[in-house]
């Protein structure tokens, strides 16, 4: 089986939910699988599922309410202190939420 662990809590590969989580880009992982199951969530233009995996390099795009926005993943990582957070994201279309509301 391939390793998919590398040093300090870097990872290959994250299930998509948990990744919007852990970046912040969707502050509870709930909310997260609840935007994937309602088919606003594409991974390099193709609907994902929660359960996808993503890796580095791959082109999220969000459909929110009254906006969208569009990253590369730059990390994956399964823990990351809040600070740290926007560095495993780029931002290519779009606006990020600044708003700190859960």
């Amino acid at each position: 089986m391939e390793n998919f662990y590398s040093e300090q809590n870097e990872v290959k590969q994250l299930r998509l939910d948990k990744y919007l989580k852990v970046s912040r880009i969707i502050k509870r992982r709930t909310v997260a699988k609840e935007a994937c199951d309602g088919k606003r969530v594409s991974i390099n233009g193709k609907i994902a599922k929660p359960g996808t995996e993503v890796k580095e390099g791959d082109i999220i795009e969000i459909a929110f309410k009254d906006k969208m926005i569009k990253a590369r993943i730059l990390k994956i990582t399964e823990h990351v202190r809040k600070d740290d957070a926007q560095g495993m994201y780029e931002i290519l279309e779009g606006e990020e939420d600044t708003d700190e509301e859960e």
